[in-house]
């Protein structure tokens, strides 16, 4: 008996999902020669000084454990940077997982250090380096991104992540910050307060937060978060131990030697936009 189209489309679909990689397809129409030329220089460029918003990207990018990760660079006798070939090739694997193709308004990459009001994220650690989209270095980046053809295959099939669960947040992934591992420290440690301050630190007379404190962590939290996206998560990515695929350094230690960790799983399932089972602490 033959199957009905509508289970027959189905089942393609489920096919195609499982067998295509992640982000081979995403990145096949991007061009690296022109990411070379044209894309790369920006993240040398000068801006005036060391600190965020006013140092080179790779100043950053190079050292710290976010998902732009550039290769180290070089230098010639005469003191001039730059990445060789085959570096340049790593750069651009990793800078195409932070990209559309397509669709530069969508692309990470592009969002970050674009104002709020021009349409960027709402954070980025080093800062705003762009005020609009008529700003040379974002048009250069817009152009390489938007003259790439979207696959077919994948914009038919794409959806939009489900927002974060803040409920879940507030009775489970918090209780994370509090509960101590044998040789590490507690997060509240480090994350009590500034930029970073996702676990406040809790007035004494309670021990746990509120719910406009939890709010407020909640707020923070999502700044390190690309809800759907686990591996790009930095929450995630940033106390997972390098051999396990984690960020090269965090000053907190690394919680997780696994992505097997029940922990993680259970906050990796939270990001993926499921309803998993809070651990007991």
């Amino acid at each position: 008996m033959n199957k009905p189209q509508s289970q027959t489309n189905s089942l393609a679909i489920a096919l195609l999902l499982i067998c295509l990689p992640s982000t081979t397809s995403a990145q096949s129409s991007l061009s690296f020669e022109v990411f070379r030329e044209t894309v790369e220089p920006i993240f040398i460029q000068p801006r005036g000084g060391h600190g965020p918003s006013i140092s080179p990207c790779a100043s950053c990018h190079i050292n710290s454990g976010t998902p732009l990760k550039l290769q180290p660079l070089q230098e010639t006798v005469d003191g001039q940077i730059y990445w060789s070939e085959n570096q340049s090739k790593e750069n651009f694997e990793v800078v195409s997982r932070l990209v559309v193709p397509g669709q530069p308004e969508r692309s990470r990459l592009l969002q970050k250090p674009l104002a709020v009001a021009a349409g960027g994220t709402p954070f980025h650690v080093g800062g705003k380096f762009w005020q609009d989209q008529t700003n040379p270095e974002w048009k250069i980046m817009a152009e390489w991104v938007g003259n790439s053809e979207a696959p077919t295959d994948l914009t038919a099939l794409e959806t939009t992540p489900s927002p974060l669960d803040f409920n879940f947040f507030q009775t489970c992934v918090q209780q994370i910050f509090l509960s101590k591992r044998e040789g590490r420290m507690e997060c509240t440690n480090c994350h009590s307060s500034g930029p970073r301050g996702f676990a406040q630190t809790i007035p004494e007379d309670r021990s746990y937060w509120n719910f406009e404190e939890s709010r407020e962590n909640f707020e923070m939290i999502k700044r390190y978060v690309e809800p759907g996206y686990p591996l790009r998560s930095r929450f995630l990515m940033h106390p997972l131990a390098p051999e396990a695929g984690g960020d090269n350094y965090h000053s907190g230690g690394r919680r997780w030697f696994s992505k097997e960790d029940p922990e993680w799983q259970m906050l990796a399932a939270w990001v993926n936009g499921d309803n998993p089972r809070c651990l007991s602490y």
